[in-house]
């Protein structure tokens, strides 16, 4: 069976599932909204890391960058966010329906908004690197924007920034973010599959391929380059932002930009399910997702043992990534046609035909 025949029955499955499982499963309605989290992650990371080729440590900049963005909007828009971040402040302060929800509603665009305007900027500069300088370039900026912000006492410093309460019950709350992150999600694949069916996706996948030539060809690399920084880091300040709201608290080290954590995760998800591929990164951020929590839940005090171990896997065995083995093995189903082997003599026939009078 052709898997190209599938592909639009499997965007109404995924639709079907996401909108299903927190009916189905209510008792894990933020794992499953976090495994959402996971594919928009693996989503942006391919944009760049996949389909342009250059490998970025540094993405979880924007989404951090998105919560704060996000925090300061919806504090900003009613109350001095100094006042309210301050350590000494006894006022309990409370937002009501309408102020909650036109805040979060112009946080999480200005979280998009910023991030992508930085997007811009960083692009400048990082761009002028390539291959290991390019990663450790960009993650030097994140690195560097949690430290700065850690001590940046208007947004709360290191004690972090404690976000308005949902108007609502618990449940009412995880089903709300939920389907937020699952809606982001579902639009940003909608989104890549058809960016990387024009022009664009051509152009960026030829820098990956050869930049110089492609440069030679009159193709204007930078650009492109800087428009797919820019497409990554927007969806990311939307998903900083609302994940920011989905716990309740943004701290700069942890939660915000956690570089040992959510950043990994990243590039591990797209190696497991195959660089480069739609797909890919999906089946990478399910399959991870899962692992993760099993090792998180029963194995505690191990996982990072298991993630470490997962990664040399991957690194030394699996490189082509779960959809990649599979278009190795089944090239056919994915629409690829493969050349037949041409038939080749026996090495000795082949000789003593070419001898006159040397076969009989």
């Amino acid at each position: 069976m052709n898997v190209a025949r599938l592909r639009p029955l499997a965007y109404w499955l995924l639709l079907l599932v996401g909108v299903a499982a927190p009916v189905l499963f209510p008792d894990y309605t933020t794992q499953i909204a976090v495994l959402w989290l996971m594919v928009l992650f693996a989503l942006t990371w391919d944009i760049l890391g996949g389909q342009m080729g250059y490998n970025s440590l540094g993405n979880i900049f924007f989404f951090g960058i998105g919560m704060y963005a996000c925090a300061v909007v919806q504090i900003g828009l009613y109350y001095d966010v100094g006042m309210y971040t301050s350590a000494g402040r006894t006022t309990h302060i409370v937002f009501s329906h309408s102020q909650y929800f036109t805040g979060l509603t112009f946080g999480i665009l200005a979280g998009g908004v910023v991030s992508a305007v930085l997007a811009l900027g960083v692009g400048f500069f990082v761009f002028g690197l390539r291959g290991p300088y390019f990663a450790i370039g960009t993650l030097g900026i994140a690195v560097a924007a949690a430290e700065l912000i850690s001590s940046w006492e208007w947004v709360g410093a290191a004690s972090g920034i404690s976000l308005p309460v949902f108007p609502g019950g618990p449940d009412t709350q995880k089903l709300f973010f939920y389907f937020l992150l699952f809606a982001l999600s579902f639009v940003l694949l909608l989104f890549l599959r058809w960016l990387y069916s024009t022009n664009f996706g051509l152009a960026i996948n030829a820098i990956r391929d050869d930049e110089e030539k492609a440069e030679g060809m009159g193709l204007h690399t930078r650009r492109y380059k800087r428009v797919a920084l820019v497409i990554s880091a927007f969806f990311l300040g939307l998903s900083g932002a609302i994940f920011g709201n989905m716990t309740g608290f943004v701290e700069p080290r942890e939660i915000a930009f956690p570089t040992t954590t959510f950043n990994i995760f990243m590039v591990l998800m797209v190696l497991l399910g195959g660089k480069g591929t739609l797909w890919g990164p999906v089946i990478g951020a399910v399959v991870f997702h899962f692992i993760k929590e099993v090792t998180w839940t029963y194995f505690l005090g191990w996982q990072y043992i298991a993630l470490g171990l997962l990664i040399v896997i991957i690194v030394v065995y699996f490189q082509q990534g779960i959809v990649g083995w599979l278009m190795e093995k089944y090239p056919e189903r994915f629409g690829i046609q493969v050349a037949p082997k041409e038939a080749e003599a026996p090495p000795r026939a082949a000789g003593l035909a070419a001898q006159p009078g040397g076969a009989e």
